[in-house]
C-alpha cells in the first residue's frame, strides 16, 4: 500500500496510467465497468464514532419546580488515538456501569449467590417500577436491583448525589436480606420441630467423602508400617521398639508378636536350642 491511494477512482486511474506506460499489456476486464458504474463510496475506512456518556439528573428551580437535565459526563482519555487502535470500535459506556462496579466491589460475595439466568419471556423488566422499592414482580433480589434503584433515585430525586442514592439503596437491600435470612431460619426451625430430616449440605457431603478417604489411607498406612516392622524384626531377630509395638496394636510390650511369636515363645525356643 504505502503512498498509493486506494480509492476506487484512483485505482482506475492507476490502471489507465499503467496501460499508457505499457506496464500492463492487457486491460483488466473491470476497467470499462468501473467507468460506466463508478463505486458509490471510497474504500478507505472511517474512524469509529465517539460515544459520549450522558447523565440525567433532576434539579430544583428557583420557583420551586423541578426539571430533568442531561449532563454530559467528563470525557476520558482513550487509547483510540494510537495508530494500532485507529479503527478499533470504541467502548459504549453507560452510567449504570460505574454504579454496578462500585456495588460489587463492596459486596463481592453477592456474585457467589446462585442465580437463574434462563428467562421465560424476556420481559421481566417491563413491569418493574424501582420508585416503589427494590422488590419487583418476577425479579429476584440481587445486586442489579440496587443498581437500578440507585439509578432511579439519581434520575428522579432533586439535587441528590451518587453517594446519597447509594446509601439509600444499600440500606433497603440490607433490610430485605435480613428479612430473607430470618424467614429461612424460622422455616428450618419449624421443619426440625415437625420431625423432618434436612438433607446434607455440600460441606457435609465433602467432609464425609474426605473422612472415608482418610480412614482408608490410615488403614493402608498401618498395614505398610506393620510389614516394615515385621520385616526388620525378621532380619535382626529383635523385638520392635515400644512405639512401633503400639502401631502394631499390642496391649503390652511382652505380648507383641513378631515373626517368631511373642517374647515368651521366642525365649522358650532359644532355650530349647531351636533358634
Amino acid at each position: 500500500m504505502g503512498k498509493i491511494n486506494l480509492t476506487a477512482l484512483q485505482v482506475r486511474k492507476r490502471a489507465l496510467a499503467e496501460l499508457q506506460s505499457q506496464r500492463l499489456k492487457v486491460a483488466p476486464v473491470w476497467l470499462d465497468v468501473m467507468n460506466e458504474v463508478p463505486p458509490a463510496q471510497i474504500l478507505t475506512r472511517n474512524q469509529p464514532q465517539q460515544h459520549s456518556e450522558v447523565q440525567v439528573r433532576t434539579k430544583s428551580l428557583p420557583n420551586g419546580r423541578t426539571e430533568q437535565v442531561a449532563i454530559p459526563a467528563p470525557k476520558r482519555k482513550t487509547k483510540s488515538g494510537k495508530s494500532s487502535r485507529l479503527f478499533a470500535p470504541v467502548k459504549i459506556r453507560y452510567e449504570e456501569d460505574k454504579l454496578r462496579k462500585q456495588f460489587f466491589q463492596d459486596h463481592p460475595w453477592e456474585l457467589a449467590r446462585p442465580r437463574i439466568v434462563v428467562e421465560t419471556t424476556g420481559n421481566q423488566h417491563k413491569d418493574s417500577d424501582y420508585g416503589k422499592g427494590l422488590e419487583q414482580p418476577l425479579l429476584p433480589l440481587s445486586g442489579e436491583s440496587v443498581v437500578q434503584r440507585q439509578l432511579h433515585l439519581l434520575h428522579t430525586v432533586p439535587d441528590i448525589t451518587t453517594e446519597q442514592a447509594y446509601d439509600i439503596a444499600r440500606r433497603e437491600f440490607y433490610s430485605l436480606r435480613r428479612q430473607e435470612a430470618t424467614r429461612l431460619r424460622i422455616a428450618k426451625e419449624e421443619m426440625l420441630h415437625m420431625g423432618a430430616t434436612p438433607e446434607k449440605g455440600v460441606l457435609q457431603w465433602s467432609m464425609q467423602i474426605e473422612n472415608k478417604h482418610y480412614n482408608d489411607w490410615e488403614a493402608w498406612a498401618k498395614g505398610q508400617v506393620s510389614e516394615q516392622i515385621q520385616r526388620s524384626a525378621a532380619f535382626s531377630g529383635e523385638l520392635a521398639p515400644a512405639p512401633e509395638q503400639q502401631i502394631l496394636g499390642a496391649g503390652n510390650p511382652g505380648s507383641t508378636r513378631g515373626p517368631f511369636g511373642t517374647q515368651q515363645q521366642l525365649s522358650a525356643r532359644v532355650n530349647r536350642g531351636e533358634i
